[in-house]
């Protein structure tokens, strides 16, 4: 779904032919919250006018960073906008375009944000099941993970040896495997999640994935 958040309703019109064109769904907002009150986590991308009255497009995104989406966002800009465009990108945007811009540049924008959070949903759900695999380690297992500094290594094998239960080919194989998935996974996370992202992950309980309440709704500008 590609939603497109802007007061213009001519902008809104003119986009929606466009977009729905090509084969791609629309969901038009005349406004921030207005997205926010509906949108619950679904997959596609966020088409996002960067100056509008109340809530503007970089508070939205700033409040969809603390609330951990991971919806890609395209900014519309004007032309004196580009400074805010910049700051936007550097908060995480996936991309901005300045008015006037051809059509097929923003088809071209809105496929590649597609296919970015397509890529960002996979990597979140290879990382769910790695709780769960730790936990299933054996004492043994455990122990030689403790060892490890970086990818197993010779001297990791010598200090559990001189513990008296010298590591096993079978060990180091299974657990050098696991631990490039769980650096892989690390990686991920930190290429696709923003500071602000990884800050609201620690401090507060995250919503992403339902609209936004009520409560939250009025604590955002008016």
């Amino acid at each position: 779904m590609v939603h497109v958040v802007d007061d213009d309703a001519a902008v809104r019109h003119s986009l929606g032919l466009l977009l729905k064109s090509v084969g791609l769904p629309i969901s038009p907002h005349v406004s921030a919250r207005e997205f926010l009150a509906t949108y619950a986590g679904e997959p596609g991308c966020l088409v996002l006018d960067i100056c509008m009255p109340g809530m503007s497009g970089l508070e939205l995104q700033q409040h969809l960073n603390f609330e951990s989406a991971i919806i890609p966002v395209v900014f519309i800009t004007g032309h004196g906008d580009v400074p805010m465009a910049v700051e936007a990108m550097r908060h995480g945007a996936f991309d901005f375009l300045e008015k006037p811009f051809h059509d097929q540049d923003l088809i071209d924008r809105v496929r590649r944000a597609f296919e970015k959070d397509a890529r960002n949903r996979r990597r979140l759900s290879d990382t769910d099941g790695f709780p769960g695999r730790l936990e299933s380690l054996t004492t043994r297992e455990r122990e030689v993970l403790r060892l490890v500094d970086g990818p197993f290594s010779q001297s990791s094998c010598a200090v559990a040896a001189s513990r008296g239960t010298p590591c096993t080919e079978g060990d180091v194989c299974g657990l050098r495997q696991m631990w490039q998935e769980v650096q892989g996974a690390v990686d991920n996370i930190l290429f696709t999640t923003s500071f602000a992202d990884l800050c609201a992950r620690t401090k507060a309980p995250v919503t992403r994935g339902r609209p936004a309440r009520k409560e939250e709704l009025a604590r955002l500008p008016v």
